[in-house]
């Protein structure tokens, strides 16, 4: 799935190129002013921000009984262990020896003394991948590629059939790939114009004040400085803008199409197993943390970030051990990587696992299917984040999800996030976030959350990857205080204790706004609250 980030940065070079004009007319505008720190654990009534209540419901647990540490696996691209705002709350396998490289637990991992890895090898981490449509376009082509329209007459219904799905992804594949070309080359087309009009300025770091009185002087300056002055009013700087908009939006797309919709690059030599074999297990290595462990580490601060040092954020949770299971690239997950990565975590003990990850494609759902009925079968909940696509999930395809491909039923034991903002109007819902009135359960926090990045520093974040955490930290919140819940009761919990929105919000449909009741968005209607969940889990038996 595209990220939130790189959304906001193709929609804001957008102006400069009249393909994408469209697409910016159609954006939602922000709230009109910036939440509070925290604001996702803050109270609505009490804060202002439309917070989960995490603050008032520790006030409610106070002198309440002692709690329980709750195990929570986070599938990841990786979690840097040394965050100071982390280490206290990560999980260290205590059965295994360490640097022996032996099986010390006969868990079938060697050495994995906080977490595996299901993406490194011997020689390394992968860090970049192919999308899933690349991956069944390279499969399917040799056959199919080789076809024309005049052929399917001597093909089988169900040969037709695949020859029709083909043509479909290689339509979406040329899509992908002409929008990614067109965005990075409308970014370093901003980019030079910038960078020409700070010569002109004679400065090196320009003020809100240079670009409101700037005299154009060249071709798409005056949309470049009304961009600039739109960013610096929201916060920015010129040096942020250049460096998180400019820079890594160029870092972004060129990434995309070197790597993700490349059908020359394929690293999965890395790993050393066999990709044919998707229920091979054993394969990795114990590096948890990988070559970018930004976004693993950021979804593990909001589920956990100690809560009593003073310092950084706090977690949802205060009770709570984090695991780290790597299995996420830069680019589409491989649906042997996460079936053995549930497995990992159903196996060493995880309550809850955490799963912000997502594509429009899979190789092999049943392998995953198996892999989420193991954990049914365990008591473990899965949550997972519901995608950044703007897209009614009712009628797009997402993996994984909790409809078995052998129609043997769904996983109750799943909750799909959708992402909320901190205004309780019509902008509560991002637009980037999926949504859907039978396919997604719940919305929870997940713009501007700030949380732990690599190298014991924090940032920003907008994604319903940042959204499903928080509801894992709520699981884990109410478990901790309430162990003997079965999984299908949290979830039961955290659906009936929702703050029920009751008033129109504005959704993407294609590039257009349109408002809606929120009640048509989701299964449960409402936002998650902790301080809810918790009065109504202490009636559970």
């Amino acid at each position: 799935m595209m990220s939130p980030k790189a959304m906001a940065i193709a929609l804001l070079a957008a102006p400069l190129f009249a393909v994408h004009a469209a697409a910016a007319q159609g954006t939602q505008q922000a709230p009109p002013k910036s939440p509070k720190p925290n604001w996702q654990n803050l109270d609505l009534q009490q804060d202002g921000n439309f917070g989960i209540s995490t603050e008032r419901a520790y006030k409610l647990l106070a002198n309440k009984k002692k709690a329980t540490q709750i195990l929570v696996a986070v599938i990841d691209g990786g979690i840097d262990t040394g965050h100071v705002d982390l280490k206290a709350v990560l999980w260290h396998n205590k059965k295994e020896k360490p640097g022996n490289h032996a099986d010390d637990d006969n868990n079938g991992y060697a050495d994995d003394m906080m977490g595996w890895d299901f993406i490194g090898g011997p020689k390394g981490d992968v860090e970049f991948d192919n999308l899933e449509l690349v991956r069944q376009i390279k499969k399917m082509r040799p056959k199919y590629g080789v076809l024309a329209d005049s052929d399917s007459t001597r093909l089988s219904a169900a040969e037709r059939d695949s020859l029709f799905m083909y043509k479909n992804m290689m339509n979406d594949y040329n899509q992908q790939l002409g929008e990614a070309r067109q965005t990075l080359a409308s970014i370093e087309q901003l980019d030079r114009i910038l960078t020409g009009m700070v010569a002109n300025m004679k400065k090196k770091s320009p003020t809100i004040k240079d670009f409101e009185k700037y005299q154009p002087q060249a071709p798409g300056e005056a949309q470049v400085a009304s961009i600039l002055i739109g960013a610096m009013r929201e916060g920015m700087t010129y040096e942020t803008f250049k460096n998180d908009q400019i820079e890594d939006g160029k870092k972004h797309f060129k990434d995309e199409i070197d790597y993700n919709l490349n059908f020359d690059y394929d690293p999965r030599a890395i790993v050393g197993d066999d990709t044919t074999n998707d229920t091979q297990r054993g394969y990795g290595n114990n590096d948890v943390k990988g070559p970018d462990a930004d976004h693993g580490t950021h979804v593990a601060g909001i589920i956990g970030a100690v809560r009593t040092n003073s310092i950084g954020v706090k977690g949802v949770a205060d009770h709570v051990t984090i695991m780290a299971v790597r299995a996420i690239p830069t680019g589409d997950e491989r649906d042997k990587d996460v079936a053995n990565a549930i497995r990992y975590a159903v196996d060493n003990g995880a309550r809850v696992i955490n799963m912000s990850f997502g594509k429009s494609y899979s190789n092999n759902k049943k392998v995953v299917d198996d892999a989420v009925k193991y954990a049914m079968s365990k008591n473990v909940l899965l949550v997972h984040a519901a995608g950044n696509d703007g897209k009614n999930l009712d009628g797009a395809a997402n993996f994984p999800n909790r409809t078995y491909a052998d129609s043997s039923g769904t996983a109750e034991n799943w909750i799909e996030v959708g992402a909320s903002g901190w205004t309780n109007d019509e902008n509560l819902v991002p637009s980037f976030s999926n949504y859907g009135k039978t396919s997604v359960d719940v919305f929870a926090p997940g713009a501007r959350i700030r949380s732990t990045v690599p190298g014991s520093k924090y940032n920003e974040h907008d994604g319903t990857s940042m959204a499903a955490p928080v509801v894992t930290g709520l699981a884990a919140l109410i478990l901790s205080r309430y162990p003997a819940l079965t999984a299908a009761q949290v979830k039961d919990i955290i659906m009936k204790s929702v703050v029920k929105v009751d008033h129109p919000v504005t959704v993407r449909s294609g590039n257009s706004p349109q408002s809606v009741p929120f009640s048509d968005l989701c299964v449960s209607g409402g936002v998650v609250n902790a301080y809810n969940a918790l009065k109504l889990a202490e009636t559970y038996k």
